[in-house]
């Protein structure tokens, strides 16, 4: 599919099934250069797939750099590590901690974004971690999630960017986007912790603002500031359909205890809420009055619009806004129910206190955010000896 002319060519990528068969086949055909970010990959199916495509890749002699976040990814075997820095391949893991009693503390500032450049012709962006659970044979709690195909005059984009983060300590924060691109109708846009630490919330809020006749988000963890949610309730105010899509089988119950106290806010609002209950669902997209669109890492919530690195692609382009629009569709009428008062938690009297009480701390979180330790992340490259990080 085309976007803005001929320039840039996309393709909508959902769930594993569709992701993984393309990465694959695009890495095993690499020839000079493989250079991939993730939030998680894990030694599953999946992964050792992904690991044996690499492997081969830099056996024939291209350029292999992945990095995997500390976090969310947090144990390799020595296997897994040898077999891929052995056949020249460069690991790095962002900012590793050894677990503390069994348990993974370093949970702020994450590496969250999911990114893949392949020879500097074709980009991949959007919200797929590599594991089986984003396979449908995974059973009922396989994610629902998208990403994007991009050729085209962005991939140098994504890839100029992708050498920053490599060249420094992994976060990116020292790239500046091309002058050109704010013309462009296909952008790459970075959440960082400096200079890029608003821009994905600013183009959300920018079209939301804009908007004339629809507006539809599908959010796996939404739990936005105050200004985003007043953006919501001032377009349904005006007559602009919004719909969100959020969790209504969750693969974490904290994200959607946190999303059904904004509900009666919304809903009375004018805002339609959908909960997604054939699985957890982990998009991270968009569609606004059927020419923009966004795909990409960063959820709505305090973690990704105000800690984590993030990357998400923006487009302007009905053909590609056409073929989202219409898959999102699916779901509302297949597989989600509405929220009404109904099934909207009850009333209580303490309400009258709560209430005020948590828009203010959504009012103030991203100042707050900002105030908890930057650290340097210190971007481990693990040598053919290290593996089993624990």
């Amino acid at each position: 599919m085309n976007a803005g002319g001929d320039a840039h060519r996309l393709r909508l990528l959902e769930n594993g099934e569709e992701f993984f068969a393309r990465v694959n086949e695009v890495v095993a055909a690499a020839r000079s250069e493989i250079l991939l970010e993730t939030f998680i990959l894990f030694e599953d199916k999946v992964g050792r797939e992904l690991h044996r495509h690499l492997v081969a890749a830099a056996r024939r002699g291209v350029r292999v750099e992945l990095t995997v976040d500390g976090y969310g990814s947090p144990g390799f075997s020595r296997d897994f590590v040898s077999e891929l820095t052995g056949a020249g391949a460069r690991l790095r893991v962002f900012d590793p901690h050894k677990p503390l009693l069994g348990m993974r503390m370093h949970m702020f500032r994450r590496l969250h974004r999911k990114l893949l450049v392949v020879d500097g012709e074709r980009a991949f962006v959007g919200g797929i971690n590599f594991g089986a659970d984003h396979l449908a044979d995974f059973g009922p709690t396989a994610k629902q999630d998208y990403s994007l195909e991009i050729e085209g005059p962005l991939v140098a984009t994504v890839r100029g960017f992708m050498r920053t983060a490599l060249d420094g300590d992994g976060t990116g924060e020292r790239w500046r986007p091309p002058r050109h691109q704010q013309d462009d109708p296909v952008r790459f846009v970075v959440r960082d912790n400096r200079r890029h630490s608003r821009d994905i919330e600013t183009e959300y809020r920018r079209a939301i603002r804009a908007a004339r006749e629809e507006v539809v988000i599908a959010n796996a963890y939404f739990f936005p500031g105050y200004g985003f949610l007043r953006d919501l309730r001032q377009a349904a105010r005006r007559g602009v359909r919004v719909s969100l899509v959020v969790q209504g089988e969750p693969d974490t119950p904290l994200a959607q205890v946190a999303a059904r106290t904004l509900y009666r806010h919304l809903v009375e609002g004018g805002v339609r809420v959908h909960e997604y209950c054939r699985r957890p669902f982990h998009g991270k997209v968009a569609v606004i009055d059927g020419e923009w669109a966004t795909v990409g890492s960063s959820n709505l919530d305090p973690l990704s619009l105000s800690l984590n690195l993030e990357a998400n692609v923006f487009v302007r382009d009905r053909a590609f806004a056409a073929d989202l629009g219409a898959r999102l569709r699916a779901l509302l009428e297949r597989d989600c129910r509405q929220v009404d008062k109904a099934r909207m938690p009850p009333w209580r009297p303490w309400h009258v206190l709560t209430r005020p009480l948590l828009f203010h701390f959504l009012r103030r979180f991203p100042d707050w955010a900002g105030l908890l330790p930057a650290h340097t992340p210190a971007t481990t490259v693990l040598r053919p000896a290290d593996g089993g990080r624990g």
